[in-house]
């Protein structure tokens, strides 16, 4: 009832303004007079219910008094501008805000003055009510008292009902609109596709870092006495891994926190030289073959493709036998093929489980590869490799 009654006083101000036509003719009919004022005042109420911040206000206002549910009205990327109808629901729920409001406050006030006043004459009041032929004065006695409870409840009534009729108004006239509630779902559908595309980069940046840099330091420490120069060199890998990886988190952690940040490491199948580099610093052993013109595949189809091998050869490193990895990255006008082939069983010095698998880097990758419209074969390559394969198209299809 409060937002009633505010909303009542808040249109004050726009009464002298609808009083103005009225004046300009004094000799009109009082009834004439009344209305056209009314209908004057209803404009300008209408008039201000159409501006944004108004809307934005009413919002607030309507979630903080009536305790209704409402999202900020702010416009998501690529809603239409609102037109028709939809620009008419904030001046009608700020109308019939108004009217319900003068009607609770005066109806409600009248009730309660009663309801003071009728029994036994408190205030010292003159009362009388007269309904259906039947008067009732303070010096009627239990009359008056239940004339006077009754009237309370009803004014208690009143309230109840303006405040019920404003939460059934509020979601239909300042909720979004059908065309705000598409926008929003599909800003909402952006996001989550967005969050998802990062989640399968974390895992394959944060995932291939750690796994690396296991290795490299347990060499480190059994080659540390024995071969100084070997176990700075794991060192020096294990700082340029982790450095790498951080940047990557930092990216990340900043989209997530929809903070501004930097422009996110675009790495390539320019940049497999550093990864076979790194993954010898961990005692892998890799056979790489690269055929084609890899500088001519397309930025995101060549940034999808490290990280396919980047998964690849970091499930080699966690799974693999320690035998020499194969690596395969062939580009043709129409396609590119990658494949990656590792001895299967425990590595040297480690047994199998010794690395926990989360579960998700297969399925990232042939989700991954799905949206790319390329094809994913995974799976044993005879009774001691496994191998993984990918091919993609280099101009996807309409």
């Amino acid at each position: 009832m409060l937002l009633a009654v505010l909303g009542a006083l808040a249109s004050l101000p726009l009464l002298p303004f609808a009083m103005l036509p009225a004046l300009v003719r004094p000799s009109a009919p009082y009834g004439a007079q009344v209305a056209l004022t009314l209908v004057v005042w209803a404009a300008l109420l209408g008039a201000a219910g159409l501006a944004r911040t108004t809307r934005r206000a009413l919002v607030a206002a309507a979630r903080r008094l009536l305790r209704v549910p409402l999202p900020d009205p702010v416009a998501a990327r690529g809603a239409a501008a609102p037109t028709g109808a939809d620009r008419l629901r904030t001046p009608l729920w700020l109308l019939l805000h108004v009217a319900l409001g003068w009607a609770g406050a005066l109806v409600g006030g009248l009730l309660i003055v009663l309801g003071l006043s009728l029994p036994g004459g408190w205030l010292g009041a003159e009362a009388k009510v007269s309904l259906f032929g039947r008067s009732v004065r303070p010096e009627d006695g239990w009359a008056s008292w239940a004339v006077g409870l009754g009237s309370l409840l009803l004014a208690a009534a009143v309230c109840a009902g303006v405040t019920g009729a404003l939460r059934w108004l509020a979601p239909r006239l300042l909720g979004p609109s059908a065309a705000e509630r598409l926008a929003l779902a599909a800003e909402r559908e952006r996001a989550l596709a967005e969050r998802n595309r990062l989640a399968h980069e974390l895992h394959d940046s944060i995932g291939h870092t750690l796994t690396a840099t296991t290795i490299q330091a347990a060499v480190a420490g059994e080659v540390l006495a024995a071969d100084p120069v070997a176990a700075r060199a794991a060192l020096r890998s294990i700082e340029e891994s982790a450095r790498s990886a951080l940047e990557d988190l930092d990216y990340v952690l900043g989209v997530l926190r929809e903070q501004e940040s930097e422009t996110a490491p675009a790495r390539t199948l320019a940049d497999l030289p550093e990864l076979f580099d790194r993954l010898r610093h961990a005692g892998a052993v890799v056979e790489p073959d690269l055929t084609g013109d890899l500088a001519q595949v397309q930025g995101t189809l060549s940034r999808a493709a490290y990280r396919i091998l980047q998964e690849g050869l970091t499930n080699a490193l966690r799974h693999g036998a320690g035998g020499p990895v194969q690596v395969r990255v062939a580009a043709a006008p129409d396609r590119l093929e990658l494949r990656v082939v590792n001895r299967t069983g425990a590595g040297p010095g480690r047994s199998p489980g010794a690395f926990p698998t989360s579960g998700h880097g297969l399925p990232g990758l042939a989700e991954r590869v799905r949206l790319l419209h390329g094809e994913m074969e995974s799976g044993a390559d005879g009774p001691h490799h496994w191998r993984l394969a990918v091919r993609l198209p280099v101009r996807l299809p309409a």
